[in-house]
């Protein structure tokens, strides 16, 4: 008999440290719900009271000497400590991810020595006899670094040759006239405008990284309206790299009245980058070169707007966006076909690369780029659709997985827990619309190619006036 207590004893003393820890993780999973901000405060209340009738519950069925009253709350008990540590878990990764995200202070100038394909240098070692030719039209400051960093890893003084321009730098390399070429990476597009294959016919010998304060904006408060950037560049690596911003939408926010206003500017656009190119006139895309702060800039010059906040993505964070919300909901407004995908008028289930490929497309179209900026628009309606909807709970682990790699934003991770927080704290969905700019044709010299002439879009202004309007009522 006395066996047979002393056996109950410890089996009641196992199911009760059992609940302790159960109490234990709910503290664990509360404090780390608190911390990240991001649930609403009648919640969170809701979330304390009902964890801690849970733990009275479990816990006070160990007392009872009934087993099956002991073991079922021992069952749920157990149950309940592992759904609170995986939601732990989710929350902490939600954390870091945000912080990885958000808070970005810094771009990247990835510099770079290209040498012709069949050239036999493995190292710039293999070069320190080399001439190498550069450009003195733009970015002096950057080259005179990567000199000096070519310099310090031969251990020699190297021969040099200058050009007018990155045109005369590139094609002095094809011809001979230098052995190796020294220029921004996120010129490499803009060489190939001018000259027809140009990447196709060089190789990279060495890089090197010049980090640089991204110019701060003045922050707004997110529960208010506000302007995002969104830029696309035009590189698959480092999120950080300056380069060409292929996608310029402006993300108008008015969270009070639940409205988004999607802006595309187009990438041709002839118009004055603040800071860089003075009077001269230059493409909006070339201004990513300088910096999404030049971008931004530009925009905020071209509408009379302020813009608070950016996310940079290049096309492998569109594949990998859509793919880990499980594919997007797209409404194309013509039917066309691309790289073996057809895409009929109306909605089209689209996976990351149908979506990238439809994003990139405008030579299927009358209206060219200005139908580019509308799909680009429709992409991104369709990606905000699904990440607020119920949908978005099925693959969200995937999502953090993803995105941290994906996406680089100067919003700081309190707030973006904060907007968060309001969202689920409202409730209800968004009314996205788009807009566009457009203007005419012609081909003109730009600041950041020299006097070779390109393709770019003059601004109508009355068209100008009337997008600045539309974001100025959204903001109101």
């Amino acid at each position: 008999m006395r066996q047979r207590l002393l056996e109950m004893e410890r089996k009641n003393l196992i199911g009760k440290l059992i609940t302790l820890i159960q109490l234990l993780v709910s503290v664990i999973c509360i404090v780390t719900v608190a911390g990240s901000g991001m649930l609403p405060k009648k919640y969170l209340i809701f979330l304390i009271g009902a964890l801690a009738v849970l733990f009275g519950a479990t816990h006070i069925l160990q007392y009872p000497k009934n087993k099956v009253l002991r073991y079922t709350g021992m069952i749920i008990s157990l149950l309940m400590t592992i759904i609170l540590a995986v939601i732990s878990m989710g929350m902490m990764k939600t954390d870091d991810v945000l912080k990885k995200v958000g808070g970005a202070t810094y771009k990247t100038d990835n510099m770079v020595v290209v040498v012709k394909k069949g050239d036999s240098a493995k190292s710039i070692e293999d070069a320190e006899d080399y001439r190498f030719g550069y450009q003195t039209a733009v970015d002096q400051k950057n080259t005179d670094k990567m000199f000096n960093e070519i310099e310090s890893e031969v251990g020699k003084d190297v021969k040099s040759e200058e050009y007018s321009s990155l045109t005369d730098e590139a094609q002095a390399l094809l011809d001979g006239k230098v052995d190796a070429a020294v220029f921004n990476e996120g010129y490499m597009s803009m060489i190939d405008e001018s000259i027809d294959g140009f990447s196709e016919k060089v190789k990279i010998l060495y890089q090197y990284g010049v980090k640089t304060k991204v110019k701060s904006e003045k922050k707004a408060d997110v529960t208010e309206p506000f302007n995002v950037f969104i830029s696309g560049i035009d590189v698959a690596g480092p999120i950080t790299t300056n380069s060409r911003s292929d996608v310029n939408i402006i993300m108008t926010v008015n969270p009070n009245t639940k409205q988004i206003l999607l802006t595309t500017t187009p990438r041709d656009y002839y118009v004055t980058i603040p800071g860089v190119s003075g009077d001269a006139r230059d493409k909006l895309t070339h201004a990513g070169i300088y910096g999404v702060d030049a971008s931004m800039a530009t925009l905020e010059n071209l509408y009379g707007i302020d813009i608070s906040y950016y996310a940079r993505v290049n096309f492998t964070s569109l594949e990998t966006i859509v793919d880990a919300l499980g594919g997007v909901d797209v409404n194309s407004e013509v039917e066309f076909e691309k790289n073996g995908y057809s895409f009929h008028k109306g909605v089209n289930h689209m996976n990351g690369a149908q979506a990238l490929t439809f994003s990139r497309e405008r030579y299927s179209f009358a209206e060219g780029d200005n139908q580019r900026g509308k799909d680009q628009e429709a992409v991104l309606t369709a990606i905000i659709q699904k990440a607020t909807s119920p949908a978005i709970i099925k693959s969200a682990n995937e999502i953090l997985t993803t995105v941290g790699d994906c996406v680089e934003t100067n919003m700081t991770s309190d707030e973006m827990a904060k907007f968060i927080n309001m969202q689920l704290n409202n409730g209800g969905s968004w009314n996205i619309e788009s807009q566009a700019a457009s203007g005419m044709g012609d081909a003109q010299a730009c600041y950041s190619s020299g006097m070779q002439l390109l393709y770019v879009m003059w601004p109508d202004e009355n068209v100008v006036s009337d997008v600045s309007e539309k974001m100025q009522k959204v903001l109101k």
